[in-house]
């Protein structure tokens, strides 16, 4: 649990808060006691999914519905306001840790544990149920484990687009693992009890086996086996929960037992207030976790401070957040730096390392290479101070663009005990090759460049996004393109050449169009090594298509220009920024003109990065790349967060505490403002706008926003 923020409120209805349980996309929970001193968890929904008309009304809808569940295994609904500026729904505490931390930390359950796990889980649905709801996600962190039984929670919420996976057909509401067919084909009809029992069999095939039945990867593939494959049961050796698990996961949604027939089926007795029903490790866990509850503080000393005046709440924010600001303000004294940067601090001290892992000589060095001037650049900054308690040096190590070199250079940096945190990796691929070694040492990664939706079911507890994913850069592609007068049809281009990132790019942009705008689409899929794209082009045009938008790579982007210019379309043309390279303008040559790019990386000409580009051009002799100031964001968070966990003293942190810090932290940078939610992603949307002109990219400014 974190602490308070100045801003949070001290009390909600009638609940005093005591901290922060987590933050996401949708909102902020808290713990709170009620009057009577019992602990709830108070979710508060963010303000503008509050103002969303649609929204509210099915969280009204929900809420109501969720208060007539009547389970000992759910938790319980205790209070909510619906109708509230900020809308907000009270659920009993548990302390118990999550199967999934469970499982994470002790192993797979034995099978007598899975068959109780299963029973009273089947009772949670089977009151969600009855109640006229449907869960739709059920998964190992949504089931906490406490001595006298499990407990579902997070049932019956209106859901948004923050817990989706990304198909071909459409947006999907679930965890991809343990989500049912009928979610993974996204066919517009809504899921039914069913796709909970589906859910609930994966579920306790991940208890008793440690793994997923349908395993792990992109979640394309992953939503493909669930559709068509037979679920790997290998490894649950006790023939009757095997049996049990494989009724669940029958594809057709028919063929599957009820929540009450599984109840019924299920011989073992439940715990009956006794917790010899988990393993002893397991039991320690759940005891630690409960023996936390004691210290929390009692209903009095919980209060929080009151505003405070705008002068004062600036000073508060600065300091919480670890601000670092140069003697004379901003950038000044530039000539100084380089003279007083040298990184070292107290004669015999370990040195305090920020790594910077980088493709530094493969096919994405130019990137990588930025990246590393960034993170230098804030790293010279901050050793310039006279104030400062400790010094920083840069321990920068290239990758080469390879998953495999990634993986290796990820170990030498967790061995490496100097290196506190890590920026990088530059790619996708090489992100999700480092996740596990990262994790297993706890060392924060922050990454600016790698943009997926998801990296596989491992976990992310040091790994941070640092930049919008490729799914939440499409919102202002389709505002830009669609949000205009004449505009009725966006033909989408999804160029199978562009790999993963086009395939996430171009489909949510597909998607989102019906749910931001009134606009409809025409996608085409193109395969990879496609010449002549112009009988797409004409087809496309026939169906009415009045502005484009093109997901690949720069060779695609210009072929797709170059057709659009012979058909004399002189309409919106826009491309994922993947393509905004010298490349397509060279190739597109005068059709290059006109074509916007959303990008999540600034420029040296937006007002805020003035003082960033001149100190670059001053200590590397040019202006910055793109990638560099967001680097140097990253740095400047890392830096934050370290000064914060310093103090006064410089003591150093350890590298568990410096990933708390960054994840609980608020960081405004030159490219954005950087803030986490539970799943280590960034909160903000921002995003930057170019356009091709006379042969390079002019910077326009920020990229359009919903409502914009």
């Amino acid at each position: 649990m974190d602490e308070l923020r100045p801003n949070d409120p001290s009390r909600i209805g009638g609940h005093r808060l005591l901290g922060r349980l987590g933050a996401g996309g949708m909102g902020v929970v808290y713990l709170g006691r009620t009057e009577t001193g019992a602990p709830v968890a108070i979710k508060v929904i963010l303000p503008e999914h509050a103002g969303d008309a649609g929204f509210r009304a099915r969280f009204r809808r929900e809420a109501q519905a969720a208060r007539s569940v009547r389970s000992r295994w759910a938790v319980e609904v205790v209070d909510a306001d619906t109708e509230g500026e900020q809308p907000w729904l009270a659920t009993t505490f548990v302390p118990g840790p999550a199967l999934s931390e469970a499982v994470a930390r002790c192993g797979p359950l034995p099978a007598r544990s899975t068959r109780v796990l299963g029973r009273l889980l089947a009772r949670a649905l089977a009151a969600v149920h009855t109640a006229g709801l449907v869960h739709r996600d059920v998964k190992p962190g949504n089931v906490l484990l406490t001595a006298d039984g499990p407990r579902l929670i997070d049932f019956g919420i209106a859901r948004r687009a923050e817990a989706t996976a990304l198909t071909a057909t459409g947006l999907v509401v679930g965890t991809p693992g343990f989500l049912s067919p009928e979610q993974a084909t996204a066919d517009g009809t809504a899921p039914g009890p069913a796709s909970d029992v589906f859910s609930l069999g994966c579920l306790l095939a991940y208890a008793v086996m440690g793994r997923p039945p349908f395993g792990s990867g992109a979640v394309e593939a992953l939503l493909y086996r669930t559709v068509h494959d037979a679920p790997d049961l290998t490894g649950i050796d006790d023939p009757e929960l095997r049996a049990l698990v494989a009724d669940c996961l029958a594809k057709d949604p028919a063929a599957r037992p009820t929540a009450r027939q599984l109840d019924a089926r299920i011989a073992e007795d439940i715990p009956n207030g006794s917790a010899a029903w988990l393993p002893e490790d397991v039991v320690r866990l759940v005891a630690d976790r409960s023996a936390a509850m004691l210290a929390l503080p009692g209903i009095e000393p919980t209060v929080a401070e009151e505003p405070a005046p705008p002068a004062r709440r600036r000073v508060l924010a600065l300091a919480a957040g670890g601000a670092v600001v140069l003697a004379g303000g901003g950038y000044a004294g530039l000539a100084a730096w380089r003279g007083r940067a040298d990184g070292k601090g107290r004669p015999g001290a370990r040195p305090w390392t920020i790594g910077v892992q980088a493709d530094l000589s493969g096919a994405r060095s130019a990137a990588g290479r930025a990246q590393e001037r960034g993170v230098r650049l804030a790293v010279e900054r901050f050793n310039s101070r006279t104030d400062k308690a400790f010094a920083l040096q840069v321990k920068a190590l290239d990758d080469r663009g390879e998953p495999q070199r990634a993986a290796e250079v990820a170990e030498e940096f967790a061995r490496d005990r100097d290196v506190l945190a890590v920026v990088g990796p530059t790619g996708d691929a090489e992100a999700g090759a480092v996740l596990g070694p990262y994790d297993e040492a706890t060392l924060p990664l922050v990454t600016v460049s790698s943009l997926a939706i998801t990296y596989g079911p491992g976990s992310r507890k040091s790994f941070f996004q640092a930049a919008p994913s490729y799914a939440v850069l499409s919102v202002p592609v389709v505002v830009r393109q669609v949000l205009r007068p004449g505009v009725e049809r966006l033909g989408v281009i999804l160029d199978r050449a562009g790999g993963r990132a086009a395939y996430s790019g171009g489909y949510a942009t597909n998607l989102l169009t019906g749910d931001l705008t009134t606009g409809t689409t025409y996608p085409r899929v193109v395969p990879a090594g496609t010449e002549d794209i112009g009988p797409v082009v004409e087809d496309m045009l026939a169906h009415g298509s009045d502005a484009f938008f093109y997901a690949g790579d720069a060779a695609g982007a210009a072929r797709t220009a170059r057709a659009l210019a012979a058909a004399s379309f002189e309409g919106p043309r826009m491309a994922m920024y993947t393509s905004m390279d010298t490349r397509f303008l060279k190739d597109a040559g005068p059709a290059a003109s006109g074509w916007e790019f959303v990008a999540p990386y600034t420029d040296a000409a937006a007002p805020a990065a003035e003082e960033f580009a001149a100190a670059h051009r001053e200590r590397f002799g040019s202006a910055p790349a793109p990638w560099a100031a967001e680097a140097h964001d990253a740095a400047g968070l890392v830096i934050a967060a370290l000064t914060a966990a310093a103090g006064t003293a410089g003591k150093r942190p350890t590298r568990a505490a410096l990933v708390a810090r960054i994840a609980a932290s608020t960081y405004t940078g030159i490219s954005r403002t950087y803030a986490f939610d539970d799943d280590r992603m960034l909160v903000a949307d921002d995003a930057h706008l170019y356009r091709a002109e006379q042969g390079r990219y002019r910077y326009l400014g920020a990229a359009p926003k919903t409502g914009a």
